[in-house]
């Protein structure tokens, strides 16, 4: 999943608005408003679920209404942000379904309900599930703050309202993960049938290190990545004559240039 689904989103930068720009231009307000109501949609339903892999698998909806935004606000900063996403939400995503299958092959359940306290019997595995949850959440210095920060500051120039209403579903995104975090993780009392299982093991730590550092990684220094995104994406839009909007800020007096 956390690579397929990159499959539409790609196509939409790579093929939809270079192939169809004035249409592109003529149906991103109306794109727009479908990917904040994905946004919201994908995180309501994430909060009501009780099965783990739909509760994670519902956050993508939530993360890709954020993708669609970026990309269709058709600047070259939110379009960065939107690249950028693609290859944080498989880092994230990829390691949410990783904690997940660790906690379903040690329980045999995918109910919330299953588990309770498991922080206090697999310290190292919740650690990790915490470290996915906070990517997943964009959480400012991890992964998917900056591509989620662009996105918003490039929607923003060109849709205001929409950028607005948008940021309140980073609102959203830290009760669903919180709350399943709380749920499995965290109390004074482990679930009775959880007193046993085990922590992570060798082979699994060394699965989810990788992970583990790239999320840090890209939070804590992402420019590598953007500069190699930026200069595709700016020609992209373009060649569709897609170009950012003009600095609206007033020039300074004092300045040179300026009118006295």
């Amino acid at each position: 999943m956390g690579v397929l689904d990159k499959v539409g989103t790609f196509g939409l930068i790579r093929y939809c608005i270079p192939l169809f720009p004035d249409a592109s231009s003529y149906f991103a307000p109306m794109v727009l408003a479908l990917a904040v109501i994905g946004i919201f949609y994908g995180a309501l339903l994430a909060i009501g679920q009780r099965d783990m892999k739909r509760l994670v698998a519902y956050t993508s909806l939530a993360h890709f209404g954020f993708i669609a935004m970026g990309t269709f606000a058709l600047t070259s900063q939110a379009g960065t942000g939107a690249v950028l996403y693609m290859v944080n939400h498989g880092l994230s995503t990829g390691l949410l379904f990783l904690v997940v299958g660790f906690l379903v092959a040690r329980r045999g359940s995918r109910d919330v309900g299953a588990y309770g306290g498991m922080a206090q019997v697999t310290p190292i595995l919740a650690g990790v599930f915490l470290v996915a949850g906070l990517s997943s959440l964009a959480l400012p210095g991890l992964n998917s703050f900056v591509s989620e920060f662009l996105v918003l500051v490039g929607t923003f120039t060109q849709y205001r309202a929409l950028a607005i209403v948008a940021t309140c579903g980073i609102v959203l995104a830290a009760i669903y993960i919180l709350y399943l975090y709380q749920r499995t993780m965290t109390g004074p009392l482990v679930h009775e049938d959880a007193r046993g299982v085990l922590d992570l093991s060798v082979r699994e730590k060394i699965v989810v290190a990788p992970v583990v550092a790239l999320i840090v990684a890209l939070g804590v220094y992402p420019k590598p990545l953007i500069d190699i995104i930026r200069p595709t994406v700016t020609a992209t839009f373009e060649d569709a004559g897609h170009t950012d909007p003009a600095p609206t800020a007033p020039v300074n007096a004092s300045q040179p240039g300026g009118h006295s």
